[in-house]
């Protein structure tokens, strides 16, 4: 008696995920890990100041393939909380850890042509090349022309460099205000009561 194999899994390979989402699982899932327990901490503290539902704000936001879906963002921006609480839309792939930002429905509803729109064949990001390049005030550095230089050209290597700058930057920030903080001091702060200088 021959064995028919079911028409489910005949002649078909199993999809494997692409290196970007690898990328995305693997340091989605690690980073989300590390700050679970500061990401809770900041929402207790959040809900306790301002009631129920004061900790997260929830957005609609339009994703690959024009899926909606609902961001969900902890209501603040200290140590870039709001956007690590985002990581969990990374690890569903909802977003990814590198792409252009979400778009609003009206926004998405805004850019509807005929022609071909490269924000549908892209998840959109927790940070992106417009993200980190949003200081300079270059022409050819506006948000939209980024996005699309992105989207033609990303690459893994790529993204692996926007994720270092996009790190790079809050290290900086927390390092200068350090910095500042101590220049501010004056050597009077250290002196016993009564310390008095020679004439």
């Amino acid at each position: 008696m021959q064995t028919r194999t079911p028409r489910s899994t005949r002649g078909r390979t199993p999809r494997l995920p692409s290196a970007k989402r690898t990328l995305d699982l693997t340091l989605g899932t690690t980073l989300l890990l590390l700050a679970a327990p500061l990401i809770a901490a900041a929402a207790l503290a959040l809900a306790v100041r301002g009631g129920p539902g004061s900790a997260w704000t929830h957005a609609p936001r339009i994703g690959a393939g024009g899926r909606p879906f609902t961001l969900r963002s902890l209501r603040t921006r200290r140590l870039r909380l709001h956007v690590l609480s985002r990581l969990p839309h990374v690890v569903r792939g909802e977003l990814s850890l590198v792409g252009p930002a979400p778009l609003t429905p009206t926004e998405a509803l805004g850019r509807r042509t005929d022609a071909r729109d490269w924000r549908l064949e892209l998840r959109p990001g927790l940070t992106g090349l417009a993200q980190v390049r949003h200081r300079s005030a270059m022409p050819w550095d506006a948000a939209d022309l980024l996005d699309q230089h992105y989207a033609e050209h990303h690459r893994l290597r790529l993204d692996l460099a926007i994720l270092v700058r996009a790190a790079g930057g809050p290290l900086r920030e927390t390092a200068a205000r350090l910095r500042h903080g101590k220049a501010r001091l004056s050597d009077t702060d250290h002196r016993l009561p009564g310390y008095r200088t020679a004439e």
